[in-house]
């Protein structure tokens, strides 16, 4: 098996990667651009993993557009609440505000402005997944 890399698409990905720097803290490493000078693929350093950014093309709909969601991205983050409070000033969309979680992670969810749904979080403590109700399968 490989390592996943989200793949997210974007209607302008120049704006997406300035508002995801300022907004999340992430940084581009990485721009294509057409001869127009549109960015059709990016690549983001999210401090502990990395994503992708593309433009698909003009029949694309972003899920803001669209008003259909299907994921989430999950991130961790060295301190939720001051993550959660930089989103906040920059503009993010709050979904819900950071709070403790029983499987003993304390995380907030927001979108960006093109609705992608992103998940932040900070593990407080280590939790077994019985201890929440949750199974692991048997091999």
């Amino acid at each position: 098996m490989g390592q996943v890399t989200a793949y997210l698409l974007y209607e302008d990905v120049a704006t997406a990667l300035a508002w995801l720097s300022r907004a999340f803290g992430f940084k581009e490493t990485l721009r294509f651009a057409d001869p127009d000078g549109q960015v059709t693929h990016a690549e983001m350093d999210t401090g502990g993993g990395e994503f992708m950014l593309g433009q698909p093309g003009a029949g694309y709909q972003s899920p803001k557009r669209s008003g259909h969601h299907n994921a989430f991205l999950h991130v961790a983050v060295d301190d939720v609440d001051a993550h959660f409070e930089r989103a906040r000033a920059a503009g993010a969309t709050i979904l819900s505000e950071p709070e403790d979680k029983e499987y003993g992670l304390r995380g907030y969810r927001s979108e960006d402005p093109e609705g992608h749904r992103w998940d932040f979080a900070t593990q407080l403590r280590e939790v077994e997944p019985e201890e929440w109700g949750a199974t692991r399968p048997r091999n």
